[in-house]
């Protein structure tokens, strides 16, 4: 078995990218992190392209990046789908059967009308129960967001420190969809979507490309230290919907990947540096750290409004701003975590970096704890 590491990586800023095609933000987030290397396979992480008339993404970015012959695929898992394709790619590398691998999330959000994108998140959801008796993604975080206070005590005033938390760490992200910080007065003024979340509790519909190259340990040693060794993807499945489970509050899924990938990387979750956690809806941000441990069940909204998450505190988490500020171009959400990461452990994180970074986690989802996908990564000095 071999060693992966990240060897480079290329993001876009989410936003509106109404001139290109989703194959054209895919070759060009792919083409930052290539340079002027050529990768041995491609996965590329996508859930939206069915809904824009384009499938066959994976021999479609293969043509553009001028690497015909090379073994290309997509793979979905919803708003997953880019963890999963870094996953798939991590275990290409470690097999030894390839020794490069370039991954690549991306999403065309803004071209389908808001009706079409909310349906397209639905397919998440049981098409035979969920989305057949009007169940929409936003709607069923919202029952579980009232279930979740209900439970706990916790307040929505608390768990608004998730999207104000990632908007303050947004402001000096370049990539960020949204650069500017919010109060707790602003989400509490906005527009209401699916009671109780407002317009500032839920993650935007965005553009956006974001890739990685892996490779094994002899081919990093081509390219300049500190290096940033992938040191474990894990991927878990929960029952398929939410009402189906035995405890709605515990994010099964979440958990197992994250003990699995912990246990691999040879860790505990007292090491982790920082997290990119799926923060799609305050609720899912708290239930992911609660379930993964870091903080005791119904609690996390108050170490959130405490401090203890913030890039200077006990573990930063949405350095770069996170799902709700950064941008949630669905199927490539996983790839921009990853990356960001590797920025995080390069030490090249600029005014978002966080100090003396030496491990960092990423949590994906897809669905509400349907599907995750945790790696675990590490500063490698050389």
């Amino acid at each position: 078995m071999r060693r992966v590491f990240v060897a480079s990586a290329g993001l876009l800023k989410v936003g509106d990218h109404w001139e290109k095609s989703v194959g054209d933000l895919a070759i060009e987030a792919g083409l930052k992190a290539l340079g002027d290397r050529k990768a041995e396979r491609i996965f590329v992480g996508n859930m939206f392209s069915a809904a824009l008339k384009q499938e066959h993404l994976g021999a479609l970015v293969a043509n553009g990046l001028g690497l015909v012959g090379m073994p290309a695929c997509k793979v979905e898992a919803a708003c997953g789908s880019g963890g999963m394709a870094v996953s798939l790619g991590y275990l290409a590398v470690k097999s030894g059967e390839f020794g490069s691998v370039l991954v690549i999330g991306v999403e065309k959000m803004r071209d389908l009308m808001p009706s079409a994108s909310s349906d397209a998140l639905a397919m998440a959801e049981s098409y035979e129960y969920t989305q057949f008796f009007g169940g929409t993604f936003v709607s069923l975080n919202a029952l579980l967001t009232s279930y979740y206070m209900k439970e706990t005590g916790a307040s929505r005033r608390e768990l608004a420190s998730f999207p104000i938390l990632a908007h303050k760490n947004a402001v000096t992200s370049e990539h960020a969809q949204f650069r500017r910080e919010i109060s707790y007065e602003d989400v509490e003024r906005a527009p209401m979507v699916s009671t109780p979340l407002g317009l500032l509790e839920c993650a935007p519909t965005g553009d956006g490309a974001a890739s990685i190259l892996l490779v094994d340990e002899e081919t990093i040693a081509e390219f300049d230290p500190p290096y940033v060794e992938l040191l474990s993807s894990e991927a878990a499945v929960n029952r398929f919907s939410l009402y189906q489970r035995d405890d709605m509050l515990d994010f099964y899924a979440t958990r197992v990947a994250a003990e699995r990938a912990l246990d691999k990387a040879g860790i505990a979750l007292k090491d982790v540096s920082f997290m990119e956690i799926h923060d799609a809806f305050p609720v899912v941000a708290a239930l992911a750290l609660e379930s993964m441990g870091v903080s005791k069940r119904g609690e996390a909204a108050k170490d959130a409004m405490e401090g203890r998450f913030d890039l200077g505190g006990e573990l930063p988490i949405l350095t770069f701003g996170g799902l709700k500020a950064r941008g949630h171009p669905v199927g490539a959400t996983g790839v921009y975590q990853v990356a960001e990461a590797y920025l995080q452990l390069k030490g090249v994180a600029g005014k978002n970096q966080v100090r003396d970074a030496k491990f960092g986690l990423c949590q994906n989802t897809g669905g509400i704890d349907t599907t995750t996908v945790v790696s675990v990564l590490r500063r490698v000095e050389g």
